[in-house]
């Protein structure tokens, strides 16, 4: 990413903030590298178990080209898509929990490295989000995809 790009995500990403300048602020001087962020405003949060969530990002990438944001814990165990506000309560599937109005989100400064919960795909700045209906595709052949591995295995 370049400054700009992080920059255009930074400002996006704080935008939700109740204090903005202070979040930038503090974010940018967190030996850490993370800020806790409300859900719910701009975006809700889909959180998918690791090896669902890969495959249902590679989907979506072979599909888009680009989806909205997308964060991994550390060791990839859940990967979070970035889906519009009111997504997470309407959303009903087996294993997945929605992040929405009420809770808050670890979210890493765009850009760099924090050893822990990373960027797969850095936020454009602009509010691009995944289409949940496209998501639920993605999550469906998916699980395909992982039955039909796990499926072969001796």
């Amino acid at each position: 990413m370049q400054g700009s790009e992080i920059k255009t995500a930074v400002e996006w990403l704080v935008s939700v903030a109740p204090d903005p300048d202070a979040c930038r602020w503090e974010w940018e001087r967190n030996p850490l590298g993370v800020v806790l962020l409300p859900a719910g405003r701009h975006w809700d949060v889909l959180i998918l178990p690791g090896e669902l969530g890969q495959t249902a990002l590679d989907v979506l990438t072979r599909l888009l080209g680009r989806p909205g944001p997308v964060l991994a814990d550390f060791g990839d165990s859940r990967l979070g898509f970035f889906v519009p506000p009111g997504t997470a309560g309407r959303w009903i599937a087996t294993g997945v929990r929605g992040a929405g109005r009420g809770t808050w989100i670890v979210v890493p400064y765009p850009g760099r490295d924090t050893g822990g919960v990373r960027w797969l795909v850095v936020p454009d700045g602009r509010g691009t989000l995944t289409d949940p209906v496209l998501l639920e595709l993605a999550m469906h052949e998916a699980a395909a995809r992982v039955a039909g591995e796990e499926g072969r295995m001796p």
